[in-house]
């Protein structure tokens, strides 16, 4: 579906994408994260055909971004952050505008513009001027343009900033089923947004690729040695000298003292299966225990990591 190559974008002596080669696969959510100024808007405006490259290649749907614009561009739908929209244009007309320029012609404009009110729960506001929407009807008005035409690659940068929650999940579910037409590439700061409707991501960090995978894939990648979360009840120490007799922890890392009487050990461990026999061994010892689990890594770990950013 798109294939980037080698990507880079100088701005004078300042290089904003560095050397970015990845890929959007048919039908796919894929996530695009960074902290701010990593790159991720200069990437999708140059995916999108807004900027050009320094270097490096963009193909979209088989056709070079730089070499054969048009027809890539007839591939795309973009919503930036910041919608596109004209205020004094009622939704309808606004929608038909927009039509004309992806060159949707004659009967289809009014069939296609039906079409993505009806997706987005627009049609009642038809003859509203969108300068009188409320902020998430106008990201769906933002949105509705950027499906006209059904367009094979959608790039949605932040388009649920601002909303409340009720509109972020509504919108949430639709990106959702975006991916079962379309491919789709999601930039956002909200990283339950991306771990709930992305099967890839891309991670980016100063212009630079820092990973490309499962969201899965990148937990287990970097979990390392396994850590046991250990509630038990009774005296610390004796739970301490259990435990030290338990072969395969490697470190006992934290104890955290409750006023209920219970502690916590943090136990790094040198394979899950040693849980087992710490069980055994606190049984025997009459140590009860209150509660056991691993504790891994979530997306927001693995993006901290990964851009060298700490809590």
């Amino acid at each position: 579906m798109v294939e980037v190559k080698n990507l880079t974008k100088h701005y004078g002596k300042v290089t904003a994408v560095n050397d970015l080669s990845f890929e959007i696969r048919d039908n796919e959510i894929l996530g695009f994260l960074g902290p701010n100024g990593a790159g991720k808007s200069t990437t999708m405006n140059i995916i999108a055909g807004y900027l050009p490259t320094s270097s490096g290649t963009v193909n979209v749907c088989g056709h070079d971004i730089k070499e054969d614009a048009r027809a890539a561009k007839r591939c795309i739908g973009y919503l930036p952050e910041i919608p596109p929209l004209y205020p004094d244009m009622r939704v309808e007309e606004y929608l038909r505008y927009c039509a004309g320029i992806k060159g949707i012609r004659g009967g289809e404009v009014k069939k296609e513009v039906e079409k993505v009110m009806k997706r987005l729960q627009l049609t009642d506001m038809r003859r509203r001027l969108i300068a009188n929407l409320s902020k998430g009807y106008k990201q769906r008005v933002g949105l509705a343009q950027a499906i006209l035409g059904d367009p094979e690659l959608l790039i949605l940068d932040e388009p649920t900033v601002g909303l409340d929650p009720t509109q972020v999940a509504e919108l949430r579910k639709f990106i959702k089923t975006l991916g079962k037409d379309h491919s789709v590439i999601l930039s956002s700061h909200i990283l339950s947004e991306i771990s709930a409707v992305c099967d890839r991501v891309v991670i980016i960090s100063k212009g630079e690729l820092r990973a490309v995978d499962t969201i899965e894939n990148l937990e287990r990648k970097m979990s390392g040695s396994p850590i046991l979360s250990l509630t038990v009840e009774g005296e610390q120490l004796a739970a301490s000298f259990v435990l030290g007799e338990v072969k395969g922890i490697k470190e006992i890392q934290d104890i955290i003292e409750n006023d209920d009487g219970t502690s916590v050990f943090k136990i790094q461990l040198e394979d899950e299966k040693v849980r087992q026999d710490i069980m055994a061994a606190l049984v025997e010892g009459g140590i009860n225990v209150v509660e056991m689990s691993m504790e891994r890594p979530d997306l927001e770990k693995v993006f901290l990591e990964l851009t060298g950013k700490k809590k």
